[in-house]
């Protein structure tokens, strides 16, 4: 098995998986989902204005990431890229976008003068394109997280099915932002095929697994998510918190979060992408035939319009 970069890849289970994140109550929540909406311009994104939070989380630190050859990261599954120091973590979250929790999400980071890694689903980044743009806009890192949520390790899927899920993913949300995202992936469920993993390494995608955990789709309620996090992050002294914009629960626990991260001495490390993806025209072309969107008409103005009377 060849893993790009030399990157120790785990074959065991993860205990950071979160397989039932996307879950058939979220599933079902996509189906019913409006169909895609045509994506307007992107806009550039306004200047960052200075913090006005003087007790805010903040940044610790800003990272720059080349992918070449597709490097790994959190330590459930990638052993060699050990970049946080003591007392570091990364904000990562899963997805989305979503309605009223996504901008949930970004609402607490923005008062925390903070930042995090959203991994959207493709189908959610057309539903919901304007809520990606928010994301973008506030200047968080982008990545991808499969088109539709499937298993990569499902043995039913076929070599070409997979990849198609891993670069249709990133060409829908190129489509929502009018811009091409980082070059970052989660696999759904962090179920990594080893084949898979060769892939994105030839694509110059970097694979992000995480360190620990919130198991916020099985939360009951805000305060779980916040007790498993913290005693997680305690525990290892750093890492990366894997997170789900999707969940409620997350979008509620956030600002009594991050006030412990804080309390606790925790600085966040934004990643940012040295290059942006390099997505495939052949799945740039599927979105646009999936998504619908409208086509500007050739006929000239006479067969259109005519004047009946004056």
């Amino acid at each position: 098995m060849r893993i790009a970069a030399g990157l120790i890849f785990a074959s065991a289970v993860s205990l950071c998986a979160s397989g039932s994140a996307w879950s058939q109550t979220a599933a079902s929540k996509a189906a019913a989902a409006p169909a895609p909406a045509p994506a307007p311009a992107a806009a550039p994104a306004p200047a960052k204005a200075p913090c006005a939070n003087p007790n805010a989380l903040g940044i610790g630190r800003i990272v720059e990431i080349d992918t070449t050859a597709g490097p790994g990261f959190g330590f459930e599954h990638f052993k060699q890229l050990d970049f946080l120091r003591d007392h570091e973590v990364v904000l990562t979250f899963d997805d989305g976008p979503w309605p009223v929790n996504t901008p949930s999400v970004l609402k607490t980071l923005a008062e925390e003068c903070t930042t995090g890694i959203f991994f959207p689903i493709g189908k959610h980044a057309t539903y919901y394109p304007e809520i990606l743009k928010q994301v973008a806009a506030a200047g968080h890192t982008i990545g991808s997280h499969t088109w539709s949520h499937a298993n990569l390790n499902n043995k039913k899927l076929t070599e070409d099915q997979r990849k198609e899920e891993i670069e249709k993913g990133f060409s829908a949300v190129k489509w929502a932002l009018g811009t091409s995202p980082a070059p970052f992936f989660r696999f759904p469920a962090l179920q990594h095929p080893p084949e898979m993993v060769t892939y994105l390494g030839t694509r110059n995608v970097g694979i992000f697994s995480c360190d620990l955990d919130s198991f916020d789709f099985r939360a009951s309620k805000p305060q779980v998510v916040i007790d498993n996090i913290m005693r997680k992050v305690e525990k290892l002294g750093k890492g990366i918190i894997l997170m789900h914009d999707f969940q409620k629960h997350t979008a509620e626990a956030l600002p009594e979060l991050l006030h412990k991260l804080k309390a606790g001495g925790y600085k966040v490390v934004q990643m940012r992408a040295k290059a942006p993806v390099q997505t495939l025209a052949q799945y740039d072309a599927e979105i646009l035939k999936d998504s619908k969107l409208p086509t500007v008409s050739s006929r000239p103005v006479s067969s259109v319009v005519q004047t009946i009377s004056e």
